[in-house]
């Protein structure tokens, strides 16, 4: 009897345990991605003489013109005033870690970081930085963040002779990984990298890797493509009147972009076989144009298929609704429930059936895709008051029917 009790004592004690162990992953701060090195701190511009003005984006346009006006229409150059993010970042206690991407230079924060209270990185020890540039910091990521390292001015086209010395870059795709890949392997967070890291996917999709996104180191950079795909090959001249050259368009345009989201996209809507006295429509979608998942980015991208039987007033007799997208239990543990997006070149078809004669009678059959970059309900809980849709249709195709003979 002494043992039993003993036993119930013990047992009771684990599920107490448990119980509260569950409690405080319901309501902890939840950290989705491991602060890596390569983004725990801004750029470090200490190590240069240049003034602050030389580091702005409107000094590098006096020369680069062409550059300067694609990447003011670029999300990167609005990485720091988007709306969007403004109240996202609000809303998730204005971490310190999110400037290091949004904002990447030393100069660009009103803080300086000096160090961590805890092992996770998230608590910076702060003081107030001298060098701040409220100018600066609303260009985003600007020109220095990608082509300043270590003092020096980096480029595909080496050039010493320039104006101001040029380092040639061994592959641009490494500039890209410092905040859309770092690696991690925390058991509980989602994101082995930031929110809007994609090479987890690309290596996976590659065959490379199997696995949870984010589970990886990047074997080979000049593999994952990101310049060749967001930033297309360009003849021009890097300055008024320099030499013509191979060179890139500084554009970065992805999933805010519906021309950009259509060319990643092949749409096929026909009719396909059905049984005696039915018909039936399918909607094919392939990921032609990314070798990343499409859509990619935050879990709140997505995209919508709708497909419709309507009568001859345009009013819907049938109806299916599809979603493509992330699935995810984020507490008290972080779990992939499942994805549903389009991975590169493998099609993905949804169909509609209905009979062929009905009253009132079928006249046509309709298909719409959407691309959504923020899900409703995170728009609504984030109090975030759009100007801007939050959605836009990628394709739409109407086909009349033909009465059954």
């Amino acid at each position: 009897m002494a043992m039993t009790r003993k036993r119930a004592l013990i047992a009771g004690i684990g599920i107490a345990i448990f119980a509260v162990f569950l409690g405080w992953r319901l309501v902890r701060p939840m950290n989705i991605f491991v602060v890596s090195e390569h983004f725990e701190r801004p750029i470090d511009t200490s190590s240069t003489s240049m003034p602050t003005d030389a580091l702005r984006a409107g000094t590098c346009g006096a020369c680069h013109g062409e550059i300067y006006a694609e990447w003011k229409t670029s999300i990167h150059s609005q990485a720091w005033t988007d709306p969007y993010f403004r109240v996202d970042w609000k809303f998730d206690e204005s971490q310190q870690v999110c400037k290091n991407c949004h904002i990447p230079l030393d100069r660009q924060q009103e803080d300086r970081v000096l160090g961590f209270r805890d092992t996770e990185k998230l608590e910076p020890i702060l003081a107030g930085n001298p060098d701040f540039d409220p100018k600066l910091q609303h260009e985003g990521v600007t020109c220095a963040a990608c082509h300043f390292k270590d003092g020096k001015i980096l480029g595909t086209h080496g050039d010493l002779d320039a104006p101001h010395p040029v380092e040639k870059l061994s592959d641009p795709n490494a500039i890209c990984l410092r905040c859309h890949i770092v690696q991690g392997a925390r058991w509980d967070t989602f994101y082995r990298y930031p929110p809007c890291g994609t090479a987890a996917e690309i290596e996976a999709d590659a065959g490379r890797w199997q696995g949870r996104s984010g589970e990886l180191a990047v074997r080979n950079v000049s593999e994952l493509g990101c310049v060749q795909c967001h930033m297309p090959v360009v003849e021009r001249a890097l300055v008024e009147g320099g030499r013509v050259r191979q060179a890139r368009r500084h554009l970065w345009r992805g999933g805010h972009d519906p021309a950009m989201v259509k060319q990643g996209l092949d749409i096929q809507f026909a009719e396909i076989v059905a049984g005696a006295d039915r018909r039936a429509f399918a909607l094919t979608l392939t990921n032609v144009g990314a070798a990343h998942y499409l859509p990619t980015g935050t879990p709140d991208r997505h995209l919508t298929v709708r497909l419709r039987v309507l009568d001859r007033d345009g009013q819907t007799l049938e109806e299916e609704n599809h979603f493509l997208k992330r699935t995810t239990m984020w507490r008290p543990f972080i779990v992939d429930l499942w994805d549903t997006r389009l991975p590169r070149g493998k099609p993905r078809s949804y169909r509609i059936e209905f009979p062929a004669a009905g009253k009132p009678a079928p006249a046509a059959v309709e298909a719409t895709v959407r691309y959504h970059l923020l899900d409703e309900a995170r728009r609504a809980r984030i109090g975030y008051d759009n100007t801007e849709p939050i959605a836009y249709e990628v394709f739409r195709s109407r086909i009349a029917l033909q009465r059954a003979q």
